[in-house]
Parts: structure tokens; sequence; C-alpha cells
């Protein structure tokens, strides 16, 4: 097991960042429901963690998007840890808004969109893929060049994935929920019952959420 995945899920399970609501589930933006939720804007409180995630973010850029020579965060928990990361590795950063302001410039992009750089997409968290993928098109579409898209935290499923082949980007991620339940569950943070109804929702997310809202 990795080593920075190890510790950062340590770190997340030690703050309290991730939540269990099996019987409240959790409504995601493309509606699906969950009993687990990873809130890593929780980490940005805690000097120390918020490094080892920093450090972390910078060397995957290192590793994995050579070609990066700036940063864009995807509004709005993508905008702390892509900062962040672009101010470590010295790069330029740009964030990227769900959609035009309404007001003002009616930007989509906030700061200097370069078309000669590659830009790596940061992401606090991948559920379905759909907000990055989002932000991706619209990148591309104002005429940026992407190296790919790094989150901290990726819940793994295969939806997302194939979103991101479709589109022709590549997706990395320092934690997945792998990892983190089997931390979860080594330091008792999540009961045999609790792993259960976790275990079913990770088989078929999107039918456990019809179910859920037909009960």
């Amino acid at each position: 097991m990795d080593n920075t995945a190890t510790n950062i899920a340590e770190s997340l399970l030690e703050i309290k960042a991730v939540r269990l609501q099996p019987d409240q589930p959790f409504t995601w933006a493309s509606g699906w429901q969950s009993p687990v939720y990873c809130d890593n804007r929780v980490t940005l409180s805690y000097p120390a963690i918020r490094s080892l995630i920093r450090d972390a973010l910078a060397e995957a850029v290192r590793t994995h998007f050579p070609q990066a020579n700036g940063v864009a965060g995807v509004a709005t928990a993508g905008i702390p840890q892509g900062a962040l990361v672009a101010d470590a590795l010295d790069l330029p950063f740009i964030y990227i808004r769900s959609k035009a302001k309404g007001h003002g410039l009616t930007n989509q992009i906030e700061g200097h969109l370069d078309p000669l750089r590659s830009y790596v997409v940061l992401e606090d968290l991948v559920s379905t893929g759909g907000s990055s993928i989002k932000a991706v098109d619209a990148l591309r579409a104002a005429g940026g060049k992407v190296a790919g898209v790094l989150s901290v935290f990726t819940y793994g499923f295969p939806h997302a994935t194939q979103a991101f082949d479709d589109s022709g980007t590549a997706h990395r991620a320092l934690l997945d929920l792998e990892t983190l339940l089997g931390k979860a569950v080594e330091n008792s943070y999540i009961s045999p019952q609790e792993m259960e109804i976790i275990g079913r929702w990770r088989r078929d997310p999107a039918n456990w959420s019809a179910e859920i809202k037909e009960g």
C-alpha cells in the first residue's frame, strides 16, 4: 500500500473529515446518494495535514504530469488546493467556475489563461467525474490545453473512469475509497454494520440511490 495514500487516509480519519450517515445519506450534485462523504475542505484548517496534501499533490504533478506548466483549480473546493500546489511548483494559477459569472466580466475562467501552457486541473474529490469533465471542457473551449486531472480523493467508480476515457483526459488521485475504508476498518472508525451498508452502495451506487429514494 502506498505510504502517501495511507498517511492521508489516517489524517482524514483523525480530523473526522470522513462522515458516515447510512440513515440520512448525502446527496451529490449528480443526484446520487451516498452513506459516506469525504470532506477534504476540513484539511485546510490543519496546517500539517494541509502541507502533507499539498506536497503530495505537487509530487504527483511532477511524476504523472511533467508536461504541465500551469495549474487550474475547479471551483470551489479545488481552488485552495490548486493555489497551494501552484505556489509550491512556482506555476501560474487559474480557476474554473461551474458556469460563467452572471455579472461583471461574466468569466467562467478566472485569471490569465495562456493558450501556450498545459494545465493540470486540480479537484478535491472525484465521484462521477461530471464536474471534472465539465471543467476540462470549459478550459479546452477557452483555448487552453489540459495535461490531466489530479484529485486528492476518488471514489473509484467505473462510471468516472469511463467519463475520463471518453473525454481523452488522464486522471490520477492521491487516495481512493478502498484504501480509506481499509484504514477506517483497521482503526475501528467504521462498524461491521456500516461497512456492510457501504459495501452494498459501492457495488451499485446508482440503484442504491434509487432504493433510498423509493424507501
